[in-house]
């Protein structure tokens, strides 16, 4: 218990002497919300489909089994009932103080942005964007969840054409803007906090090899390849321990 308050000490003395942080996460960080991760051994990865998860996020399986991809979809990837927990909520509060420059995300569910973070790099998309193939009409979460039928199409006029997610799949490059600004505010940071990610999906996780700074910390509950290189480790859940500082 003490060792864990050693480390809470130590994490807020970084936050109290940085002036240019910036919050780079995974799926852990939304864990506490209600929203399952992928590699855990209660994730998505570990239950059980006609397919793999992994094939089912794919590129060509959404092109080529579009209703069984949107049956997934819809029942694993919409979390909307979702609320931001206390990670969420320091991260949003630092920025507002102007700390925080910049929050780099894996997630693709806008809890960063629903609990008021306004600088989001969205390294995979979001599951709150979603676009036409054909016209490009834009259309929210709400219409693919409720949509009347296996596969949500368009109804500008007479387009009809399937709806995609604007999330990063499998086979799928990352958008080079979005890498752009997160390099950007990765390589001028002070302090980079990566929480909740084990830091394995690449090219996402490439891009902690861009900081530069004088503070390195890793909050998460499993190691990374990258303990070696941190200035502190706190191996607990990302929510509680914000919970805990001081902001």
């Amino acid at each position: 218990m003490q060792e864990k308050q050693d480390k809470i000490g130590q994490l807020q003395k970084i936050i109290d002497e940085s002036s240019s942080i910036v919050f780079f996460g995974g799926a852990g960080v939304s864990t506490e919300s209600g929203i399952p991760d992928f590699r855990s051994t209660s994730g998505l990865y570990h239950q059980q489909w006609a397919y793999p998860p992994e094939t089912i996020l794919s590129h060509s399986f959404f092109e080529t089994k579009t209703e069984e991809f949107y049956r997934f979809y819809r029942e694993k990837m919409l979390c909307l009932d979702a609320e931001p927990n206390a990670a969420h909520k320091a991260l949003a509060k630092l920025e507002e103080k102007g700390k925080l420059k910049a929050v780099v995300t894996q997630n693709i569910d806008g809890l960063h942005q629903k609990a008021g973070s306004k600088t989001v790099f969205e390294l995979h998309g979001s599951v709150l964007r979603n676009y036409c193939k054909i016209c490009g009409a834009f259309y929210g979460a709400e219409y693919m969840k409720d949509y009347d039928g296996a596969v949500p199409h368009c109804n500008k006029g007479s387009c009809h054409g399937v709806i995609k997610p604007d999330v990063v799949l499998y086979e799928e490059g990352l958008d080079n803007a979005v890498i752009e600004g997160a390099v950007s505010a990765i390589s001028s940071a002070d302090c980079l906090i990566i929480g909740g990610t084990s830091l394995v999906v690449y090219p996402a996780a490439g891009l902690v090899r861009y900081f530069h700074g004088k503070y390195l910390v890793l909050i998460n509950k499993s190691s990374t390849s990258y303990d070696s290189n941190a200035d502190l480790i706190i191996n607990d859940p990302i929510g509680e321990v914000f919970a805990k500082l001081k902001i």
